[in-house]
């Protein structure tokens, strides 16, 4: 089942490209028509490609991956911002700043020192400094907020960069290929289509546009981390039941080597209610029914050996 529909795309306008005149050749295969001196992009191949796209980011945050959001036309700003906050997500919506990937350790000592000035702020330490001192601190946070607040939680290079406008952020799309990171991008039909590794054909000019695309990203990375959970819950759950079975194949080769110790009756008759008291300080309360029916079965073959001593 597609993740958007085709009425969807039309409503938002996602179809419409720019005109024929500024169109780049390398975009053919995605156009399909023309009218009134402006291109139409190809809405079927949009769906195949933002389904790509959807399964690729779901996977991605599936395996706890981060998926850096960039777009920095005014269209796109509060977009980029409301939607990656929402998967909780970097991104970067005001200006991309050459070396943000390449240089990442530069831009995440600028972070840190954005993070720093802000708890001496919180704590009141801006106070005790003279009053042009602190003027030039408080823009400084503000600066580096607007520049870099996106990057807040991003501690090291993400797995994935989704791009609005492969014209504008050209340098994030430079960048991104040199580190080999995966490129998803809305491209309309005056760009580049070759760097990008998910080209979703698109209109990347209308903000209904931006918003719906970004939106399906944003459902994709919700979707895998809410499914890692699930797994990682999973396997939590089968650690402790493998350490209940070995708790409970302990006590019962414990009571197993008691029953082949004891020489009477009587006295494996006491050797197996204090290892079953043993085990049940250790064991939750909640585990304590399955280790009862194992208690059963060792009364059961301890009532068989009492037997055997008798007879012999």
């Amino acid at each position: 089942m597609a993740v958007v529909s085709m009425k969807e795309l039309l409503e938002s306008g996602v179809h419409f490209g720019h005109r024929t005149q500024r169109w780049n050749p390398r975009m053919k295969r995605y156009i399909f028509t023309e009218r009134n001196g402006i291109h139409i992009l190809d809405l079927q191949k949009t769906l195949r490609r933002l389904d790509d796209a959807y399964n690729f980011v779901r996977d991605v945050a599936q395996g706890g991956g981060t998926v850096l959001f960039v777009g920095t036309k005014r269209q796109a700003q509060p977009t980029i911002q409301a939607q990656a906050e929402r998967c909780r997500m970097p991104y970067v919506n005001i200006r991309w700043l050459g070396g943000t990937l390449t240089n990442f350790r530069t831009i995440r000592e600028r972070v840190d020192k954005m993070i720093e000035l802000e708890k001496l702020r919180d704590e009141g330490h801006l106070q005790r400094l003279p009053k042009k001192e602190a003027l030039k601190t408080e823009a400084l946070i503000q600066r580096l907020q607007r520049r870099l607040g996106g990057l807040r939680d991003m501690s090291d290079l993400p797995d994935v960069v989704f791009v609005v406008d492969v014209g504008r952020e050209y340098l994030a799309v430079k960048e991104a290929n040199r580190l080999n990171i995966p490129i998803i991008a809305m491209v309309d039909s005056n760009c580049d289509p070759t760097p990008i590794d998910y080209v979703i054909p698109a209109n990347d000019d209308a903000i209904r546009a931006i918003k719906l695309i970004t939106s399906k990203i944003t459902d994709a990375v919700i979707e895998g981390k809410h499914l890692r959970e699930i797994t990682l819950a999973e396997e939590i759950g089968g650690e402790e039941e493998e350490a209940l079975e070995g708790e409970i194949g302990a006590f019962g080769e414990t009571v197993y080597e008691a029953a082949i110790e004891a020489e009477t009756p009587e006295a494996l008759a006491e050797i197996v209610p204090i290892a079953g008291e043993e085990l049940a300080e250790e064991v939750p309360e909640e585990e304590t029914s399955e280790i009862k029916s194992v208690e059963e079965a060792a009364n059961g073959e301890t009532s068989a050996i009492e037997q055997a001593i008798t007879e012999n």
